[in-house]
């Protein structure tokens, strides 16, 4: 186990050595095609202090916040080692938040320094850059822009240097444990954001103990793909890099198939989307012959009958699913480059039936839990101790109970204290005694292993690990003349969805106008017209959203709903619990196709 006291520790740690592969960096090659460089220990200890150094002459010092808009490259680690190293905030966010949404952010956290990966993302923040404090703008690639400093420029010289820097090492080792590392907004897109504050300690803390059950060693390798304004992907660089295993980075999901054949990692996290993508992908495939997808639909059963040992980690050793794994399983492996030893879930919930359909071609995805506030691993399944469908067991320094309601309630080093500009422990979000509420509903069996069953809280969690805030959405929606309630649907599931219970009083006119005759409300919200119209209105409400936000499906209900029929409260907001219930099996037909499905 390591004892990492502040992420600094983890920088002085990964450039001790003299190591030639640290970083892997996509580069291209003849013909287009992408190649994995190193960068060495030595290259990144230099880029880092250089950095430091222009953001010191800067006038940049501790505390102050420092705002990364990119996918994930080096100049994304680098950048945030640097404004850690003097002892700055860094403050993450999605490159797909549109301007207006990331105006929010930076206006809230106060960045007075911005790097950004491209001239698009450059653009976006040159139009809302007068509602900030940003006094530079950064730009890591090589496209000029008016007012951009190239990142390159602040490179220049630095791996020709080979001297340690005494003075910048120490202001490094001076960052205490509880300062404050990093600001990650839970939601940047309802102008509601909450920027989640993190001390190096919290993630410190959690580091040294979120991988301690895995064997991870410098030849190892993992593709740093999941979104790095996200913690889990972050979190999970930062465990790479102290395992000194190697981070190859991959900018754009398109890029990931080729990162995979070439980098061939070991390790592999990824949220349940891309394993369901994967899937998606290894079906299609065996579906083009008849011969494949009969052989296919063999191997798959076959699995399914050695699901237990895969789960104990074995291998069986049974003829049939020694040549099912020649024919078909190591094809599934082939997709993630064929050397992963450890499959890993996180960032939202792993469906049983995903689970259970790797098992049935011998791999284990060991899934695990955690929040943004909690640094963010609360509990995971380890090579040694893993139940199927379970989040795997709390992390040791994790004390964890459950409130009445089944809210889990947790507390420890990684959990965090509050919000930005917001009082430590406000009473919203922990309890008199100081546990922090999860919004998750769970239990956990006689060994130990957490489950995680429902979600407290409205946001929606996407299987691709997207939060969204329905409200804003549904209200858009109720500003139709047409629509008189509207709820969205899609926790844990790939994409969003919507019950749409119409005005009627308003409908039927429209109906009318049209030349429909409809008996009843039933044939009226069945009718190919009135589906159309609607889906004109969700075409319209889905315009300006993020994609992972939009709405894919929708159902039109043949009742209104009301506080006398039970979907309202008094103050006519949804129990959304009541609708889910109440149309439990139209919820079920939007996703009935879900593990296939091209979304």
């Amino acid at each position: 186990m390591t004892n990492l006291k502040t992420l600094n520790d983890i920088f002085f740690l990964v450039t001790a050595g003299n190591r030639e592969r640290v970083i892997l960096e996509p580069v291209s090659g003849p013909g287009g095609n992408l190649r994995w460089t190193p960068i060495s220990s030595g290259q990144l200890y230099q880029r880092v202090r250089k950095l430091a150094s222009v953001l010191r002459d800067w006038g940049i010092s501790r505390g102050d916040r420092i705002a990364i808009l990119s996918e994930n490259r080096w100049e994304w680690a680098v950048t945030d080692f640097a404004a850690l190293a003097i002892g700055a905030i860094d403050v993450p966010i999605y490159p797909t938040l549109n301007a207006e949404q990331t105006a929010v952010l930076l206006a809230d956290s106060g960045a007075r320094v911005i790097f950004v990966s491209s001239r698009a993302q450059y653009e976006k923040v040159a139009a809302i850059r007068g509602t900030t404090a940003i006094e530079r703008i950064v730009i890591m690639d090589s496209e000029g822009t008016p007012d951009g400093i190239p990142f390159a420029s602040l490179m220049e010289g630095a791996d020709k240097e080979t001297a340690r820097d005494a003075e910048f090492d120490r202001r490094a080792y001076d960052v205490q444990p509880n300062d404050i590392a990093t600001l990650i907004y839970t939601s940047g897109t309802t102008g509601e954001s909450k920027g989640v504050v993190l001390t190096h300690g919290n993630i410190a803390s959690n580091l040294n103990e979120s991988l301690a059950g895995f064997d991870i060693w410098t030849e190892d390798s993992c593709i740093s793909f999941l979104p790095l304004s996200h913690i889990t992907a972050r979190h999970l660089d930062y465990a790479i890099y102290t395992k000194q295993a190697t981070v190859a980075y991959c900018s754009a999901f398109e890029q990931l198939p080729a990162a995979l054949a070439e980098v061939r990692p070991t390790v592999m996290v990824a949220v349940p989307r891309v394993y369901e993508k994967v899937r998606q992908e290894v079906e299609r495939r065996a579906g083009l012959s008849p011969v494949k997808k009969r052989i296919f639909a063999w191997a798959v059963k076959t699995g399914t009958g050695h699901m237990e040992k895969i789960g104990r980690g074995e291998i069986p050793g049974a003829v049939s699913w020694k040549l099912a794994k020649k024919l078909v399983y190591s094809k599934v492996t082939d997709f993630f480059g064929g050397k992963v030893r450890y499959f890993i879930s996180g960032g939202a919930p792993l469906g049983q039936d995903t689970a259970k359909w790797y098992a049935s071609v011998g791999i284990r995805i060991l899934e695990g839990y955690g929040l943004t506030e909690t640094s963010p691993v609360l509990a995971i399944n380890t090579p040694s101790a893993y139940r199927m469908g379970s989040v795997g067991k709390a992390l040791p320094q994790v004390e964890y109970r459950f409130a009445e309601d089944g809210e889990l309630l947790v507390k420890g080093p990684n959990v965090f204290s509050g919000y930005w500009k917001r009082e430590p422990h406000d009473t919203e979000n922990f309890d008199a005694e100081g546990w922090f509420r999860t919004g998750d509903i769970g239990n956990a069996d006689a060994d130990g292993f957490l489950y995680i069953t429902d979600r407290k809280k409205e946001l929606l969690k996407t299987s691709g690990g997207k939060l969204i805030a329905p409200q804003p959405i549904e209200n858009r929606m109720k500003a139709h003349l047409l629509v008189g309630g509207a709820a969205l649907v899609g926790d844990r599931h790939k994409f969003a969805s919507a019950l749409i219970s119409p005005n009627f009083a308003a409908l039927e006119v429209w109906a009318k106008e049209q030349g429909i005759a409809a008996a009843t409300r039933r044939e009226l919200v069945n009718d190919v017209q009135v589906v159309a119209r609607y889906q004109e209105i969700v075409d319209e409400v889905n315009t300006g959203l993020s994609n992972y936000e939009t709405i894919k499906r929708f159902r039109l209900v043949p009742t209104e709903w009301s506080l006398d029929s039970g979907e309202l409260t008094p103050s006519l907001k949804l129990k959304r619990r009541v609708i889910a219930e109440k149309y439990a099996a139209e919820i079920v037909d939007l996703y009935a196709d879900e593990a296939t499905a091209h979304r």
